[in-house]
């Protein structure tokens, strides 16, 4: 009986393996959960900790966080200068490539303008050199230009006494001839429906100078001019040379004192005589007659305020 009542008590205290396991198991996660969350909770500062650290830790942090939102407003200023600025760039970039697009088509524009000008006036002298049928005399050698106007290029020389194929278009005191096939224009007033008559006998170069007038002078052209206008209008017997200012101080200019008609005789006598007597320029009453610039004939000349300034007294012979 004793040993009956043993085993069932043996058997009353015995667990099954199963709970023996899991038992332990429960204790080491609940324990490992709970260190967990001890490890990730934030520490408890009691009154004291926060009273001793007021003046040092929390004052540092706020000191710091000052610093901070400082630095970040002077970035945030920094970023909106360099904004404003790349802005203010992009901008005048914009309206410098805008511009220079406006000037690029203007330019276009005006080649094209001027091209079409261009084949037009080109149609325009077309028809003129083929419609041309009226010819008119040069009265005098005439210089040929590329056209009418003052800025056009000087092409050459037709002799005095031609006649020429006119278009009869006409501008600027120019009129248009077709030569060699070629439109050119030349003074207008140098043409004439008439042939103009032969020069008459008269004046030449040579003689001698019969009057006893003289002159002092420095080129030996000027004695030439003496001798052949004294030969030829002894009536003449005063003439100017040396004097202090201009082509008369370098001793290259006289003047032959004299006025009315003889003095256009004299002059278009000396001016078709030019090359002879190396003269680069005659004047005589307020007009100019040059070498250079033979094709225009005699040029008027603005008031110099008196009759001899004006040279209605004497002509003015200046030579090379």
């Amino acid at each position: 009986m004793a040993q009956h009542r043993h085993k069932r008590e043996t058997n009353a205290r015995r667990m099954p393996r199963a709970a023996l396991v899991a038992a332990p198991l429960a204790v080491v996660a609940t324990m490992s959960a709970v260190t967990m969350g001890v490890l990730s909770a934030s520490p408890v500062v009691s009154d004291a900790d926060l009273l001793a650290s007021g003046s040092t830790s929390l004052s540092s942090s706020a000191l710091t966080n000052r610093r901070d939102v400082t630095v970040s407003r002077s970035q945030l200023r920094s970023a909106a200068k360099f904004e404003a600025k790349a802005r203010t760039e992009m901008e005048r970039d914009e309206a410098r490539k805008k511009r220079e697009r406006r000037e690029r088509r203007e330019a276009a524009e005006r080649r094209r303008a001027e091209a079409k000008a261009d084949r037009l006036e080109s149609r325009a002298t077309l028809r003129a050199v083929r419609g041309a049928d009226t010819r008119l005399w040069t009265t005098a050698a005439l210089n040929l230009w590329a056209g009418p106007g003052s800025d056009a290029a000087k092409l050459g020389v037709v002799d005095a006494l031609e006649k020429v194929l006119v278009t009869g278009r006409r501008e600027a005191g120019r009129a248009e001839i077709v030569l060699g096939g070629a439109s050119r224009w030349v003074s207008a007033d140098y043409l004439s429906a008439e042939k103009p008559e032969p020069p008459e006998t008269g004046p030449s170069l040579g003689g001698q100078c019969a009057n006893g007038s003289s002159i002092d002078a420095g080129r030996a052209s000027l004695y030439e001019i003496h001798d052949v206008v004294c030969a030829n209008w002894p009536e003449v017997t005063s003439y100017g040379t040396w004097r202090s200012d201009g082509e008369h101080g370098q001793g290259r200019a006289i003047d032959i004192m004299i006025s009315g008609s003889t003095g256009w005789a004299i002059a278009e006598f000396l001016r078709a005589n030019y090359a002879a007597l190396g003269i680069e320029y005659i004047i005589y009453s307020q007009q100019m007659w040059s070498v250079e610039r033979a094709g225009e004939g005699w040029r008027g000349m603005s008031d110099r305020g008196s009759t001899t300034a004006n040279h209605y007294d004497h002509v003015h012979v200046s030579t090379n």
